[in-house]
């Protein structure tokens, strides 16, 4: 199976200090492969310089083939690269048919005198019953996003990044924390609806501290530790290396026990 995905020796110093020395791996199409870490490993840095908050100092980050890192953040999508925040950004003064309506209509263009409810109707209710948001009632759905649980956020969050692409079934996520604040039942709900999109094609790369959103999810492990990649491989390879036991998750750590449950 060919790589759509490839990070080759990315560097970050800070002050001297290396952040990130020299971290490679590479994503399948339809993969979801997580990222983890002790606090201070450079998960966070990875990802800033592969979501475009960061410019690495050295490296290549190649999407299908094209440079990642040359291209501007904000012209990613186009190319087929979206990211979600740890903390939910959406925007909370717009419904939530106005949230997604707004993201599928930017891709035409947004004119002042156009009314926005009045914007790819059709296109946002598709993706609305595509991710399951309906069950939330027509009442939760024409209010303020500000309305929302926190969970709720995160799956609209997740809906625009999906419905900006041209095409999520050829596309890469990469999401920052997509379980961070959730509990455990949302967590569950949140991991399904990312399997569900690898199932369909997309590519997700994910950071994650809770440990059962990403084993019995994830379908491949990266670790970091001091800026350098020690491990990778299936969830039970990562979680019986000795020195990640060692490390990072605990002499303890049982695997079988660590996934989400609904």
């Amino acid at each position: 199976m060919s790589a759509v995905f490839s990070v080759q020796n990315l560097q970050k110093n800070y002050a001297g200090v290396a952040a990130l020395q020299g971290v490679h791996f590479q994503l399948n199409a339809g993969e979801c492969v997580a990222m983890i870490g002790p606090n201070g490993a450079g998960k966070s840095t990875c990802f800033a310089c592969l979501a475009g908050q960061q410019q690495p100092d050295s490296g290549h980050a190649l999407w299908r083939g094209q440079s990642l890192l040359e291209t501007p953040p904000h012209l990613r999508k186009t190319s087929g690269v979206a990211r979600t925040f740890q903390v939910a950004q959406v925007f909370e003064a717009l419904t939530v048919l106005e949230n997604l309506q707004l993201v599928l209509q930017v891709a035409q263009g947004v004119s002042a005198f156009q009314a926005l409810a009045e914007c790819q109707f059709n296109s946002t209710w598709a993706w609305i019953d595509k991710m399951g948001l309906r069950e939330w009632g027509d009442q939760a759905l024409q209010s303020s996003a500000a309305q929302l649980s926190y969970g709720q956020k995160k799956c609209l969050e997740l809906c625009m990044a999906l419905a900006g692409l041209p095409d999520p079934t050829q596309g890469l996520l990469l999401l920052d924390e997509p379980a961070a604040g959730l509990s455990s039942s949302e967590r569950h709900d949140m991991m399904q609806r990312i399997k569900f999109l690898c199932q369909t094609g997309t590519t997700v790369l994910y950071t994650e501290h809770n440990m059962d959103a990403v084993f019995g999810v994830a379908d491949r492990v990266l670790v970091l530790m001091e800026g350098q990649l020690v491990a990778e491989g299936l969830p039970q390879e990562v979680a019986a290396h000795p020195l990640v036991r060692e490390r990072y998750l605990g002499k303890t750590f049982n695997v079988s026990k660590a996934g989400l449950h609904a």
